[in-house]
């Protein structure tokens, strides 16, 4: 079940960029921060990927990769 939430005290500059930007985009505030709040909750996520990438890269390497290997392998594991 969908949560609701309430943001207090937020300054008033911020919260001008804020529907600045929604507006921008052809959003509500309110679909423009729920997005920023998915994007926000899958970060740790993609983290964790690049991690284990990395990892990855550095193991059939066998030792540390330069950033074009790591991309490289990145892309693989997305299919690209």
């Amino acid at each position: 079940m969908a949560k609701v939430m309430q943001i207090r005290d937020v300054p008033d500059d911020v919260h001008d960029a804020l529907v600045e930007s929604a507006r921008a985009e052809g959003l509500s505030l309110t679909k423009y921060m729920l997005r920023e709040l998915e994007h926000l909750a899958r970060l740790p996520q993609i983290a964790r990927a690049n991690s284990a990438a990395i990892r990855r890269t550095q193991e059939k390497v066998q030792g540390p990769a330069d950033r074009n290997t790591i991309l490289s392998v990145l892309d693989e594991g997305r299919g690209e």
